[in-house]
């Protein structure tokens, strides 16, 4: 049985469903991906768009989608994205948490927002596979966030997808406007550490895990992220598979270098 994980750059709002030449790389990277996986029998999506006191996972049956943008075309907030809920495997998650010892509930009324149903629009257009989403913690530390990746472990046996959907550079002042790309020391410096961390076969676990926990002593950690929230979906997928990344892709997503990586666990 085969467990994909996978860390994404989700892109800005919902400019990967507007053909926006400045996402052109990251829709390609993310059909191109699709096309690899198995098709999973659920999908559950941590969103740098959701954040709780504890540990929260959506159990409705049918989401809605939350149009969490604001200024784009009113076409943008008739987008629809069909999947399934899946009370049954929100409750299973929800148990595999508890049972090491995290906090987590249900929230069977909100619906996926747009860290969820733009790439899955991409990913999976059919839309028919179960979809839950999971919830940062809103103490955006990085070791619960590592920890909470570690108690997903228990769902291991199962097809399923774990998705990261975050940004791995997030400083929406250096953002290109034109989304032209454009050479930037202190983001490509980032990003090479970050790769380095999560896919050097030679770093021991207990490192790699330091310092994804410590991951603000990186170069330039604060230019990349002045807030964290869009790097933190990787604490919980690298706390889930425990192991370096089997694949690392750098997109250009609005005129800077993100990061996409693939763990594959076969259990």
């Amino acid at each position: 049985m085969t467990t994909d994980i996978i860390y994404l750059s989700h892109g800005g709002g919902p400019m990967p469903l507007m053909d926006d030449p400045s996402h052109k790389d990251l829709i390609e990277q993310l059909q191109h991906k699709a096309q690899q996986l198995q098709k999973p029998d659920a999908i559950v999506v941590v969103s740098a768009h959701w954040e709780a006191q504890q540990t929260t996972v959506t159990s409705s049956r049918k989401p809605d989608l939350i149009y969490d943008y604001s200024g784009f075309p009113a076409e943008t907030y008739e987008i629809t994205y069909p999947s399934p809920g899946s009370p049954e495997f929100a409750g299973q998650i929800v148990q595999a948490l508890k049972s090491e010892g995290i906090s987590a509930a249900e929230d069977p009324h909100r619906g996926l927002d747009h860290g969820v149903f733009v790439p899955l629009k991409i990913m999976f257009p059919q839309a028919d596979i179960p979809v839950v989403q999971l919830s940062l913690l809103s103490s955006l530390d990085a070791r619960a966030h590592l920890e909470l990746g570690r108690a997903l472990r228990g769902l291991k046996g199962q097809h399923i997808l774990l998705i990261g959907s975050g940004f791995s550079f997030h400083n929406m002042r250096a953002f290109v406007r034109s989304g032209e790309a454009q050479e930037d020391a202190q983001n490509i410096a980032f990003e090479a550490w970050l790769e380095d961390t999560c896919c050097n076969p030679d770093i021991s676990e207990a490192t790699r895990y330091e310092q994804l926990a410590n991951w603000d002593q990186a170069p330039h950690a604060r230019y990349c992220h002045p807030r964290e929230e869009h790097l933190l979906p990787l604490h919980v997928c690298y706390g889930m598979a425990g192991q370096p990344a089997n694949e690392h892709r750098s997109v250009q997503v609005l005129g800077k270098q993100a990061t996409m990586l693939h763990w594959q666990l076969e259990t």
